[in-house]
């Protein structure tokens, strides 16, 4: 379980001995300090210091033991990490006994300035791409079910009105969510992940043939008129495009993160710039870029190949000075395991491609993690009254 809530600001503490001690002595201290908080964590391309909540080091005489508190979920690589860490501090201490003990704690980050985050919601994410069919709702709930397999706790709103697809990708065709007073309703639950869709609401045939308002105004009452519990994260599967919705989202809902989904090709690329400079524009901050179907995986030899480029998304991260959050491949399970309700991280989480979607998951929030905190709860309401 993740422990949540506000943290301390982070902060590295040595306990030393007056004498020396292995390869430290009290004149060592603050290089002590820097090395931790400098150490980058295996595979993620970030140090302790920029996304660590609290890290404290004690050093006694024979003994070191580190406690450091992550703050993005990574329960599958908690072990990857202590050892990385422990075997780190030894070389730098010349101290064989070494403890580290991680945790995890996820608070709330900075959104638009107009705003503050929801209440029962940490952080809500935008996932969107500039143009359908790139596969950004699989990647979406894929994301949500990896964030929650390594201890957050976390939702998903399918923001797609015209064309929702999360019911059906999370196994909830056909459910309807309860309402205890009327007026608000219960998300539905699937694999860990709390959900909520208009796909919930109304006929899987029926067209939503509505205009602009009627569109907005669904977006905010799925969002609001939902008892989101407890969230760290809300996911929000975006339509494709920049239209009224995005400019919705981003004037009214508290986003501290966005991500852009696209294919290598050049033609996906082209309007992915788009939804991207658009986030930069109404500064929401853009987390970094995933490219899906990277490489087409064979379902018979397993042989890879490249069917729709190569680059096109690392360029484009690079182009806007933005991370590269994972690539993801283009198979025939990934579909199969989604249109059966099933999402890859759930029916075969020990998988080469689960293991691609959590990589991109935890990149994803170590970047948000690295983002600065939310302080607008801190202050006072300020009211001016009449004398």
């Amino acid at each position: 379980m993740c422990a949540r809530g506000v943290s301390v600001t982070s902060h590295l503490r040595i306990i030393l001995p007056n004498t020396t001690c292995g390869n430290v002595t009290p004149s060592t201290e603050s290089n002590v300090n820097k090395f931790l908080k400098s150490f980058e964590l295996p595979g993620l391309d970030r140090t302790i210091g920029e996304v660590a909540q609290k890290a404290d080091l004690e050093v006694g005489e024979t003994t070191a033991k580190a406690t450091i508190q992550l703050g993005f979920p990574a329960a599958s690589r908690h072990e990857e990490y202590r050892d990385a860490i422990a075997a780190a501090l030894r070389q730098e201490t010349g101290i064989d006994d070494v403890q580290v003990d991680l945790s995890t704690r996820i608070i709330a980050h900075g959104v638009q300035r107009n705003l503050k985050p929801m209440e029962g919601v940490r952080n809500i994410i935008a996932v969107a791409s500039g143009k359908g069919g790139v596969g950004k709702s699989t990647v979406s709930v894929n994301l949500a079910l990896a964030l929650a397999s390594d201890g957050a706790s976390v939702g998903l709103l399918d923001a797609d009105i015209y064309g929702p697809s999360v019911p059906q990708m999370l196994g909830l065709g056909g459910s309807q969510p309860n309402s205890d007073d009327g007026k608000t309703m219960q998300p539905l639950e699937a694999h860990g992940v709390q959900a909520m869709s208009i796909g919930f609401l109304v006929d899987a045939d029926q067209p939503m043939i509505w205009r602009g308002p009627m569109v907005t105004s669904a977006l905010q009452q799925l969002l609001h008129q939902t008892n989101w519990s407890d969230l760290d994260y809300l996911i929000i599967d975006m339509p494709p495009g920049t239209g009224d919705i995005q400019l919705t989202l981003s004037q009214q809902v508290p986003v501290s993160g966005a991500v852009i989904v696209t294919t290598p090709q050049n033609i996906a690329t082209l309007d992915a710039r788009k939804g991207l400079a658009m986030f930069k524009k109404v500064a929401v901050p853009v987390l970094g870029v995933i490219e899906n179907m990277s490489t087409h995986v064979c379902s018979s030899c397993g042989h890879e190949e490249p069917i729709f480029g190569t680059g096109g998304g690392a360029q484009m991260a690079q182009d806007y000075d933005v991370g590269l959050l994972g690539q993801l491949p283009l198979d025939a399970a990934i579909r199969e395991q989604t249109d059966s309700g099933r999402p890859t991280v759930a029916a075969a989480p020990d998988s080469a491609a689960a293991a691609a979607y959590r990589n991109a998951a935890q990149h994803m929030a170590a970047e948000q993690a690295a983002q600065g905190r939310d302080y607008s709860s801190k202050f006072p309401n300020i009211v001016v009254e009449a004398s």
